[in-house]
């Protein structure tokens, strides 16, 4: 883990409730694809969030910060970072943690699979794959409620496009008419389209509740436990 300091250099809607941070660290942070930080709000509070952006951008932490009501615990990490950004005063930072982080050493083909703003999480591995041009399959599943919350999706598509081997699939839980790809709920989608994962790696962030229920499904399916990755395993049965 590495405490630093860091400015807030913006704070940019990508929905109605989802903001961009971007963050600049007073020296280098030095992360994997795949950790996360804790924005430290008080000696006993601190919050933790996924970095978005590749651990190439040293000079550059990227946030998607996902907040709805005035007390939650998203939003008052918001306020602190606004509040912060309004005063042009630095905010105290730990990275690089968490035990998640991608093992491209492994050379297995990669389900990346995230939902809602567990995207995040899995974006860091995606331009970190790229940028390493990464040669075994990896597929990329993002699951939303509505079409609406697919706030990157041609940022992913053009991410898909850069490689042969890379593909990127949205799932819409809630899909309109007009909605042509997959609908459900995002590890189905991916269990339709592949017979087994015994051969894959699978890394996933989501909510605690929705990550259980992933995990057993999953090795029900073939995947093996060992080659299955998230930190959210830490707390749940």
């Amino acid at each position: 883990m590495q405490i630093l300091k860091a400015r807030v250099e913006a704070i940019s809607p990508l929905t109605e409730f989802v903001h961009k941070v971007l963050l600049k660290p007073q020296h280098d942070a030095e992360f994997s694809a795949g950790h996360y930080l804790q924005l430290v709000l008080g000696e006993k509070d601190k919050r933790a969030f996924s970095i978005a952006s590749s651990p190439s951008r040293k000079q550059e932490l990227e946030l998607h910060i996902g907040a709805s009501g005035a007390d939650s615990y998203a939003m008052q990490a918001l306020d602190h970072l606004r509040e912060a950004h309004s005063n042009d005063v630095e905010v105290d930072l730990e990275v690089g943690l968490g035990v998640s982080q991608v093992r491209p050493e492994q050379s297995r083909p990669l389900v990346l699979l995230a939902g809602g703003t567990g995207f995040s999480y899995v974006k860091s591995m995606a331009d970190y794959l790229a940028e390493i041009n990464y040669d075994q399959p990896v597929l990329f599943y993002w699951g939303v409620k509505e079409e609406s919350a697919l706030y990157a999706k041609a940022e992913m598509e053009a991410w898909a496009n850069s490689q042969a081997n890379f593909q990127f699939i949205p799932v819409v839980e809630n899909a309109s008419d007009n909605w042509t790809g997959h609908t459900g709920y995002v590890h189905q989608a991916v269990m339709k389209d592949i017979v087994s994962l015994e051969p894959y790696s699978v890394y996933m962030a989501g909510r605690f509740d929705m990550i259980g229920i992933v995990r057993d499904d999953f090795i029900n399916h073939g995947a093996q436990r060992d080659f299955m990755f998230a930190d959210a395993f830490a707390f749940i049965k």
